[in-house]
């Protein structure tokens, strides 16, 4: 018997988003991993996004999808898979700068390409959770900001017209990159040199200083950008240059950004940097100075407040916005008024150098006065920021001196209250050493480093990082056995990072779906809001509706339907939705408890999400009753 022409589209479709979520998983598996060269950290950044998409697909797989859709997002796929296998290893010294700025090209039009596929889908079709939603949402989102930090879709539409960038097979990615370029060569010199954004050069330069190897010099740097960057800094002299602007001294720029320094630091080869572009060079486990070549005796950045003041005299004089908050030891308020804190700084300064001192009373003093100065005001954390304090703090994570470690974690959770400086603590490299504390630390410090991850994974991007770090199963621990204070900061934390779907997996495999059930039935219920609240977020994964099925906590939700306040019998309801629909028997088991009763009331009185998701449920649950009560076929 033929199969009927709606279940062959069907299987085409279920058929293409297994294809799509296979592409996804090998592109998954290869984030990070193998990456070297000069767009490294593009290949990492798209490996990470595209990956937020394998749980989208899985929860379309039951509906009726657009094949057309669905095939223009596989194409999409595709073009990210072949060119993060080619521009995820190319090396500069044996490929020619051309090369370069074909793929810098490519990644322009893939991204483009991608971001049009996710608008294209059909949502309105889908019954998508709210966390995939939000995660398709964010993915969107970075390619949007990446697509008009490139340049204009205009652009990028009539190149694509002429040029296919569908690189489906690893073995030939490399050929198709020159073979698909050879007709538009013109046009991709055209858009390299012209149309491309200074934000475009500074991505890429970027990514040179993380993947250059300690032999790298900054003329290398500047000559393999293959964004239009020549020998002597081309793109920042010439904006330098524009008619009415003055010309800012060679010895103002960064020589690794070639941007006016805010923050000018010296290293222990006497060359001065901006902090976060050495420090950023440093992470990356490069042990000389990028300049002169010679090795970094040690990693300490010293301010170079001289050069600093010169700075912003030069700006002053020349009407030229600083970039920082300080100018001549005056702070600029969000209104634009100027505070002079002249003393303020003179403090701070001498209290961060005791920092760095040898002596253990000194430095634990330091860190005591930097906790309290960082408690009081957001004016207080810029100006200890200013001050070069956040990396030494970091440093001194390591401390041995307990007192010392509780002063410090302490105070880089207060600066990270300011939305600034949580850039600054990551690109310390902070993380691994708050996942140490978590792990070893004095209860307070645990606390304290939990507050911490929360407040930086306040920011989308470092919950992938923090993450990746190991810091969930020690927060699961910390929920488990922590103190009052220390379960609120880990449920926070946990929140937070198990909204990014790819550490849901990494929750459920620490036992965060036990300790959570544990708290649902804890006689004193003061974390039944905070549990309920979590497990809505991680019943969208497959790995945690099974744990929460086997753990048998459909009884104790359907109780909660109930009882408790309105967030909780939301929550209990999202939750029952995903363990239920399009499964006979949890629906089966919730009918047999009586859950259309309380369902019904919530979906004529619950708040407006409520009312969505019960009627939703009641719907699916309607439907089983139907099918359970249709009589059985007669057999003649």
């Amino acid at each position: 018997m033929q199969t009927p022409p709606m279940a062959r589209d069907d299987e085409n479709s279920n058929a293409m988003i297994t294809e799509i979520q296979s592409f996804l998983c090998d592109v998954s598996k290869s984030s990070g991993i193998g990456f070297t060269g000069v767009f490294k950290k593009d290949c990492i950044d798209l490996s990470r996004r595209v990956a937020l998409l394998y749980y989208l697909l899985e929860e379309i797989k039951d509906f009726e999808s657009s094949l057309g859709s669905l095939s223009e997002l596989m194409e999409a796929i595709k073009s990210v898979k072949g060119l993060i296998v080619c521009a995820g290893s190319f090396d500069h010294n044996i490929s020619s700068d051309g090369a370069a700025q074909k793929i810098a090209l490519q990644f322009q039009l893939v991204t483009w390409q991608l971001e049009k596929a996710l608008a294209n889908l059909p949502y309105d079709q889908f019954e998508i959770s709210e966390e995939v939603k939000e995660q398709v949402d964010l993915v969107r989102g970075q390619l949007k900001r990446v697509t008009r930090r490139y340049c204009g879709p205009q652009d990028l539409t009539s190149l694509c017209c002429g040029v296919s960038v569908s690189l489906g097979n690893e073995s030939d990615s490399t050929e198709r990159i020159d073979n698909d370029h050879q007709e538009v060569e013109s046009k991709v010199e055209v858009i390299v040199n012209e149309t491309l954004s200074n934000d475009m050069v500074d991505q890429v330069e970027r990514s040179r200083i993380e993947s250059a190897t300690a032999s790298s010099d900054v003329s290398g740097l500047s000559k393999t950008t293959g964004a239009g960057c020549g020998d002597d800094t081309a793109n920042n002299i010439e904006e330098n240059k524009k008619v009415g602007s003055p010309v800012i001294p060679d010895d103002f720029l960064c020589p690794i950004s070639l941007e006016l320094m805010k923050d000018p630091v010296i290293v222990s080869t006497g060359q001065t940097y901006e902090r976060l572009y050495i420090q950023r060079w440093i992470n990356c486990g490069n042990i000389t100075c990028p300049k002169t070549r010679v090795k970094l005796q040690n990693t300490t950045l010293t301010p170079n407040y001289v050069l600093r003041s010169l700075i912003t005299q030069w700006c002053t004089t020349h009407k030229v916005d600083h970039p920082t908050l300080l100018a001549n030891r005056r702070l600029k308020k969000s209104d634009g008024t100027l505070l002079d804190v002249s003393q303020d700084i003179d403090l701070i300064e001498e209290i961060v150098h005791n920092l760095s001192s040898h002596s253990i009373e000194e430095q634990r003093t330091a860190a005591s006065k930097i906790r309290s100065l960082s408690k009081r005001s957001t004016d207080n954390r810029i100006l200890i920021a200013e001050a070069g304090a956040i990396p030494i703090l970091v440093d001194l994570l390591t401390s041995e001196d307990t007192i010392t470690l509780q002063h410090v974690v302490t105070s880089i959770l207060n600066l990270s209250l300011y939305k600034n400086n949580k850039e600054l603590i990551m690109l310390a490299n902070a993380v691994p050493s708050l996942v140490q504390v978590l792990r070893t630390g004095t209860m307070e410090t645990r606390e304290n480093a939990a507050a911490t991850l929360f407040s930086l994974s306040l920011e989308d991007e470092n919950k992938i990082i923090i993450g990746a770090s190991g810091a969930i199963p020690h927060l699961v621990d910390l929920l488990r056995n922590g103190s009052k204070t220390g379960k609120d900061d880990a449920a926070k934390a946990l929140f937070n990072l198990c909204i990014y779907q790819g550490n849901k997996g990494k929750a459920v495999r620490a036992g965060i779906i036990f300790v959570l059930i544990q708290m649902l039935t804890e006689s004193n219920g003061l974390m039944v809001d905070v549990a309920l609240t979590i497990l809505s977020i991680l019943a969208s994964h497959q790995e945690a509706k099974a744990a929460m099925v086997r753990a048998c906590v459909i009884p104790n939700l359907v109780d909660h339907l109930t009882s408790g306040n309105s967030g909780n019998k939301e929550n209990a309801t999202s939750i029952l939705l995903s363990l239920c629909k399009r499964d006979n028997d949890n629906l089966g088991f919730i009918s047999r408890l009586g859950a259309m009763i309380p369902l019904t009331e919530i979906a004529e009185n619950g708040t407006e999400r409520a009312q969505q998701k019960a009627n939703s449920l009641l719907g699916y649950l309607q439907r089983f009753q139907d099918s359970q009560q249709q009589p059985p076929e007669q057999v003649d």
